[in-house]
Protein backbone atom coordinates (compact mmCIF):
# COMPACT_ATOMS: atom_id res chain seq x y z
CA UNK A 1 0.00 0.00 0.00
CA UNK A 2 1.27 3.08 -1.33
CA UNK A 3 1.73 6.59 1.47
CA UNK A 4 -1.20 8.05 -0.75
CA UNK A 5 -3.30 5.43 -0.16
CA UNK A 6 -3.02 4.76 3.62
CA UNK A 7 -3.96 8.13 4.05
CA UNK A 8 -6.71 8.11 2.40
CA UNK A 9 -7.58 4.98 4.27
CA UNK A 10 -7.30 6.41 7.36
CA UNK A 11 -9.47 9.98 6.56
CA UNK A 12 -12.07 7.57 5.73
CA UNK A 13 -12.41 5.68 9.00
CA UNK A 14 -12.03 9.02 11.01
CA UNK A 15 -15.10 10.66 9.70
CA UNK A 16 -17.92 11.03 11.86
CA UNK A 17 -21.00 8.35 11.24
CA UNK A 18 -24.06 10.12 10.29
CA UNK A 19 -26.55 8.58 12.22
CA UNK A 20 -30.45 9.98 13.41
CA UNK A 21 -30.40 10.90 16.86
CA UNK A 22 -33.06 9.58 19.30
CA UNK A 23 -35.60 12.29 21.47
CA UNK A 24 -37.02 11.22 24.83
CA UNK A 25 -40.09 13.62 25.66
CA UNK A 26 -39.83 14.99 29.74
CA UNK A 27 -42.77 16.44 31.53
CA UNK A 28 -45.85 15.66 32.97
CA UNK A 29 -48.50 14.88 30.35
CA UNK A 30 -52.41 13.43 30.96
CA UNK A 31 -53.94 13.19 34.03
CA UNK A 32 -51.05 13.64 36.10
CA UNK A 33 -51.04 17.35 35.06
CA UNK A 34 -54.49 17.50 35.51
CA UNK A 35 -54.71 16.46 39.16
CA UNK A 36 -51.34 18.58 39.62
CA UNK A 37 -53.26 21.52 38.52
CA UNK A 38 -56.09 21.09 40.52
CA UNK A 39 -53.91 20.53 44.05
CA UNK A 40 -52.35 23.61 42.86
CA UNK A 41 -55.80 25.59 43.03
CA UNK A 42 -57.01 23.67 46.08
CA UNK A 43 -53.74 24.74 48.35
CA UNK A 44 -54.31 28.41 46.84
CA UNK A 45 -58.36 28.40 48.10
CA UNK A 46 -56.94 26.86 51.12
CA UNK A 47 -54.91 29.62 51.78
CA UNK A 48 -56.84 32.95 50.66
CA UNK A 49 -60.16 30.93 53.05
CA UNK A 50 -57.47 30.76 55.83
CA UNK A 51 -56.20 34.49 55.57
CA UNK A 52 -59.73 35.14 55.45
CA UNK A 53 -60.51 33.26 58.48
CA UNK A 54 -57.35 35.17 60.22
CA UNK A 55 -58.56 38.74 59.54
CA UNK A 56 -62.18 38.08 60.30
CA UNK A 57 -61.08 36.37 64.06
CA UNK A 58 -58.58 39.83 63.91
CA UNK A 59 -61.46 41.95 63.24
CA UNK A 60 -64.02 40.24 65.93
CA UNK A 61 -61.62 39.87 68.60
CA UNK A 62 -60.35 43.50 68.50
CA UNK A 63 -56.80 42.34 67.86
CA UNK A 64 -54.97 45.33 66.47
CA UNK A 65 -51.02 46.36 66.68
CA UNK A 66 -51.64 49.94 68.68
CA UNK A 67 -54.51 48.78 70.82
CA UNK A 68 -54.13 46.66 74.71
CA UNK A 69 -55.78 43.61 74.78
CA UNK A 70 -59.21 43.28 75.85
CA UNK A 71 -60.58 39.84 77.04
CA UNK A 72 -64.35 39.60 77.28
CA UNK A 73 -66.69 37.04 78.98
CA UNK A 74 -69.87 36.94 80.11
CA UNK A 75 -69.19 35.17 83.03
CA UNK A 76 -65.78 35.68 84.22
CA UNK A 77 -61.89 35.20 82.79
CA UNK A 78 -59.64 33.10 84.27
CA UNK A 79 -55.89 32.52 83.35
CA UNK A 80 -54.26 29.59 84.77
CA UNK A 81 -50.53 28.34 85.05
CA UNK A 82 -49.18 25.29 85.07
CA UNK A 83 -45.80 23.79 85.20
CA UNK A 84 -44.22 20.66 83.14
CA UNK A 85 -46.35 18.02 84.62
CA UNK A 86 -49.66 20.04 83.96
CA UNK A 87 -50.23 21.25 88.35
CA UNK A 88 -51.98 24.54 88.54
CA UNK A 89 -49.16 27.08 90.43
CA UNK A 90 -51.28 30.22 89.67
CA UNK A 91 -54.96 31.36 88.96
CA UNK A 92 -55.83 34.86 87.96
CA UNK A 93 -59.71 34.83 88.19
CA UNK A 94 -61.51 38.20 86.82
CA UNK A 95 -65.01 37.88 88.17
CA UNK A 96 -68.44 39.68 88.49
CA UNK A 97 -67.79 40.42 92.34
CA UNK A 98 -64.31 39.98 92.61
CA UNK A 99 -60.79 39.42 91.51
CA UNK A 100 -58.90 36.47 93.01
CA UNK A 101 -55.03 35.13 92.94
CA UNK A 102 -54.03 32.19 93.75
CA UNK A 103 -50.42 31.42 93.99
CA UNK A 104 -47.29 30.76 96.56
CA UNK A 105 -46.37 34.88 96.28
CA UNK A 106 -48.46 37.87 95.06
CA UNK A 107 -46.07 40.76 93.75
CA UNK A 108 -46.67 43.96 92.46
CA UNK A 109 -43.22 45.86 91.34
CA UNK A 110 -43.02 49.41 89.66
CA UNK A 111 -42.13 49.98 86.05
CA UNK A 112 -38.82 51.85 85.76
CA UNK A 113 -37.17 50.60 88.87
CA UNK A 114 -38.49 47.37 89.46
CA UNK A 115 -38.94 48.12 93.11
CA UNK A 116 -41.78 45.56 94.86
CA UNK A 117 -44.05 48.01 95.67
CA UNK A 118 -46.20 45.27 97.93
CA UNK A 119 -45.59 41.50 98.40
CA UNK A 120 -47.86 38.66 100.02
CA UNK A 121 -47.67 35.19 101.24
CA UNK A 122 -48.54 33.21 103.88
CA UNK A 123 -46.19 34.47 106.51
CA UNK A 124 -46.39 38.39 105.63
CA UNK A 125 -47.47 41.55 103.86
CA UNK A 126 -45.24 43.87 102.82
CA UNK A 127 -46.02 47.05 101.50
CA UNK A 128 -42.69 48.82 100.02
CA UNK A 129 -44.20 52.06 98.82
CA UNK A 130 -42.71 55.20 100.27
CA UNK A 131 -46.06 56.45 101.85
CA UNK A 132 -49.41 54.40 102.81
CA UNK A 133 -52.66 56.45 102.39
CA UNK A 134 -55.62 55.33 103.61
CA UNK A 135 -58.67 58.09 102.31
CA UNK A 136 -61.61 56.00 103.76
CA UNK A 137 -63.73 58.05 106.66
CA UNK A 138 -63.48 55.13 109.15
CA UNK A 139 -59.85 55.20 108.52
CA UNK A 140 -57.83 51.60 108.67
CA UNK A 141 -58.73 48.52 111.04
CA UNK A 142 -56.32 46.13 112.29
CA UNK A 143 -56.98 42.77 114.17
CA UNK A 144 -54.11 42.83 115.87
CA UNK A 145 -51.20 45.04 117.07
CA UNK A 146 -48.76 47.27 114.62
CA UNK A 147 -45.14 47.37 114.54
CA UNK A 148 -44.08 50.79 113.34
CA UNK A 149 -40.75 53.16 114.12
CA UNK A 150 -43.03 56.11 113.34
CA UNK A 151 -46.53 57.81 113.39
CA UNK A 152 -46.77 61.36 111.47
CA UNK A 153 -49.73 63.41 110.69
CA UNK A 154 -49.78 64.86 106.82
CA UNK A 155 -48.72 68.39 106.36
CA UNK A 156 -51.15 71.04 108.29
CA UNK A 157 -53.15 68.24 109.53
CA UNK A 158 -53.91 66.89 112.92
CA UNK A 159 -53.08 62.99 114.25
CA UNK A 160 -55.78 61.64 116.52
CA UNK A 161 -55.19 58.38 118.36
CA UNK A 162 -58.93 57.45 119.51
CA UNK A 163 -60.56 54.48 120.95
CA UNK A 164 -64.66 54.71 120.59
CA UNK A 165 -65.47 52.23 122.83
CA UNK A 166 -62.48 51.06 124.84
CA UNK A 167 -59.31 52.53 126.54
CA UNK A 168 -56.04 53.61 124.72
CA UNK A 169 -52.91 52.22 125.99
CA UNK A 170 -49.35 53.56 125.52
CA UNK A 171 -46.60 51.34 126.69
CA UNK A 172 -42.67 51.49 126.12
CA UNK A 173 -40.16 49.76 128.39
CA UNK A 174 -37.83 52.86 127.80
CA UNK A 175 -40.31 55.73 128.05
CA UNK A 176 -43.18 57.10 126.22
CA UNK A 177 -42.26 60.90 125.33
CA UNK A 178 -44.94 63.86 124.06
CA UNK A 179 -43.92 67.09 122.80
CA UNK A 180 -45.71 69.71 121.22
CA UNK A 181 -43.40 71.72 119.94
CA UNK A 182 -45.10 74.92 119.34
CA UNK A 183 -48.46 74.23 120.46
CA UNK A 184 -50.25 73.42 123.57
CA UNK A 185 -50.94 69.87 125.22
CA UNK A 186 -54.00 68.58 126.41
CA UNK A 187 -54.85 66.12 128.98
CA UNK A 188 -59.12 65.62 128.92
CA UNK A 189 -60.78 63.16 130.75
CA UNK A 190 -64.34 62.57 132.25
CA UNK A 191 -63.49 60.85 135.84
CA UNK A 192 -60.25 61.13 137.36
CA UNK A 193 -56.91 61.78 135.61
CA UNK A 194 -53.75 59.64 137.18
CA UNK A 195 -50.16 60.47 137.50
CA UNK A 196 -48.63 58.12 138.88
CA UNK A 197 -44.61 57.11 139.40
CA UNK A 198 -44.05 54.08 140.98
CA UNK A 199 -39.96 54.40 141.52
CA UNK A 200 -39.19 57.96 140.60
CA UNK A 201 -41.21 61.24 141.27
CA UNK A 202 -43.36 63.68 139.22
CA UNK A 203 -42.16 67.04 137.89
CA UNK A 204 -43.46 70.29 136.87
CA UNK A 205 -41.44 72.55 135.13
CA UNK A 206 -43.00 75.95 134.21
CA UNK A 207 -42.89 79.37 135.02
CA UNK A 208 -46.09 79.66 136.14
CA UNK A 209 -48.46 76.56 137.21
CA UNK A 210 -51.88 76.76 137.60
CA UNK A 211 -54.30 74.92 139.07
CA UNK A 212 -58.45 76.25 138.26
CA UNK A 213 -61.69 75.46 140.47
CA UNK A 214 -60.06 74.03 143.75
CA UNK A 215 -62.45 73.93 146.39
CA UNK A 216 -62.09 76.52 149.03
CA UNK A 217 -62.13 75.46 152.91
CA UNK A 218 -64.11 77.31 155.32
CA UNK A 219 -63.05 78.25 159.08
CA UNK A 220 -64.16 75.88 161.59
CA UNK A 221 -66.72 77.21 163.99
CA UNK A 222 -63.74 77.29 167.10
CA UNK A 223 -61.57 79.59 165.38
CA UNK A 224 -61.77 83.34 164.40
CA UNK A 225 -63.11 83.93 161.12
CA UNK A 226 -62.83 86.95 159.23
CA UNK A 227 -65.34 89.77 159.74
CA UNK A 228 -68.27 90.30 156.90
CA UNK A 229 -66.67 94.08 156.84
CA UNK A 230 -63.48 92.80 155.57
CA UNK A 231 -62.72 93.57 152.33
CA UNK A 232 -63.09 90.64 149.26
CA UNK A 233 -60.21 87.76 149.60
CA UNK A 234 -58.20 87.71 147.12
CA UNK A 235 -55.08 85.94 148.25
CA UNK A 236 -55.35 82.18 149.68
CA UNK A 237 -53.45 79.49 150.74
CA UNK A 238 -52.56 75.98 148.86
CA UNK A 239 -53.32 73.39 151.56
CA UNK A 240 -53.23 69.19 151.19
CA UNK A 241 -55.38 66.78 153.31
CA UNK A 242 -54.09 63.74 154.53
CA UNK A 243 -55.47 61.86 151.25
CA UNK A 244 -53.99 64.26 148.94
CA UNK A 245 -56.68 66.23 147.95
CA UNK A 246 -55.89 69.86 147.62
CA UNK A 247 -58.02 73.19 148.61
CA UNK A 248 -57.67 76.74 148.58
CA UNK A 249 -58.02 78.47 152.78
CA UNK A 250 -58.10 82.45 153.01
CA UNK A 251 -54.83 83.56 153.61
CA UNK A 252 -53.68 85.11 156.76
CA UNK A 253 -50.68 86.54 158.67
CA UNK A 254 -50.30 82.57 159.64
CA UNK A 255 -51.20 79.54 158.02
CA UNK A 256 -55.17 79.14 157.51
CA UNK A 257 -54.37 75.60 156.73
CA UNK A 258 -55.57 74.19 160.06
CA UNK A 259 -58.24 76.34 160.75
CA UNK A 260 -60.13 75.07 157.29
CA UNK A 261 -59.06 71.35 157.88
CA UNK A 262 -62.65 70.52 158.63
CA UNK A 263 -62.62 70.56 154.27
CA UNK A 264 -60.75 67.36 154.66
CA UNK A 265 -63.67 65.23 157.12
CA UNK A 266 -66.20 65.96 154.67
CA UNK A 267 -64.42 65.83 151.05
Amino acid sequence: MTREQYILATQQNSLPRTEHPQFYPVGIYGWRKRCLYFFVLLLLVTMIVNLAMTIWILKVMNFTVDSPLVLQSDRNVTVNARNHMGQLTGQLTVGADAVEAQSKRFEVRATESGKVLFSADEDEIVIGADRLKVTGTEGAVFGHSVETPHIRAEPSQDLKLESPTRSLVMEAPRGVQVNAAAGDLKATCRKELHLQSTEGEIFLNADTIRLGNLPVGSFSSSSSSPSSSAPRQTIYELCVCPNGKLYLSPAGASSTCQSSSNFCLWS
